[in-house]
């Protein structure tokens, strides 16, 4: 074979794996992105605030009521991912809170950022709010798991990623000294899929999901 031949064939298969490697996009934001930052830099802000942070899961109730917890602050945004997170910390942490419940990394998995970019972004987001607001408990819970038989989403069947994203978060609340709520565990079924009793998608929670969430929260909501 030609060794012109032959280097047009190396090129092209290595700038198909680049291709792979980089399939992801960390500039992605939700369309509803801006308003929803611009409305919760116009919120005055607490150092008894207790913030709830991620993405629709934690968007998809109202906290105030579900915990009956007056400090309670929602901070989800449907669809965003860590790098969104990243981006709008700033606003999260400027008024100190007393806490912030962290939640995210599962659009991250199903827009196939990798896991370790996705873990690194938990390790900036800690140094992030040490930094700038050191009395801030910080609290991340692991992900959920998700339902294949529902309709078909980009989440299903990734539930590797799921565990390996989970593993790699509990070693670095492990390292850091960061406080790990596994609420992963308590909503499988028998067939290790998130419990249709608490979901009515395969992904997101409904009621009974929430108030199954709201218990687990609650020995970390005291003091």
């Amino acid at each position: 074979m030609p060794k012109i031949v032959l280097l047009s064939i190396l090129l092209t298969i290595s700038l198909s794996a680049f291709t792979q490697t980089q399939s992801w996009d960390s500039t992605y934001r939700p369309t509803n992105y801006v308003q929803r930052v611009a409305n919760f830099r116009s919120y005055p802000n607490s150092t008894n605030d207790i913030i709830f942070l991620g993405n629709s899961i934690t968007d998809f109730t109202d906290w105030n009521e579900l915990l009956q917890l007056p400090g309670a602050r929602n901070r989800g945004i449907s669809g965003d991912i860590s790098f969104g997170v990243l981006e709008r910390l700033d606003e999260v942490i400027e008024g100190k809170p007393a806490k912030i419940f962290l939640l995210i990394g599962i659009n991250d998995i199903s827009r196939n950022i990798p896991d370790s970019i996705i873990l690194d972004n938990y390790r900036r987001m800690i140094r992030q709010v040490r930094l700038t607001s050191p009395k801030t408990g910080i609290y991340f819970n692991t992900l959920l798991p998700v339902n294949n038989t529902f309709p078909d989403r980009n989440h299903f069947n990734k539930d590797q990623h799921i565990a390996s994203v989970n593993r790699g978060l509990k070693n670095i609340c492990l390292e850091e000294g960061i406080t790990l709520i596994d609420i992963h565990t308590p909503f499988l079924d028998n067939d290790k899929r998130l419990n249709k009793a608490f979901t009515y998608d395969g992904l997101h929670l409904n009621a009974e999901g929430y108030k199954k969430w709201a218990s687990i929260l609650q020995p970390y909501l005291k003091n």
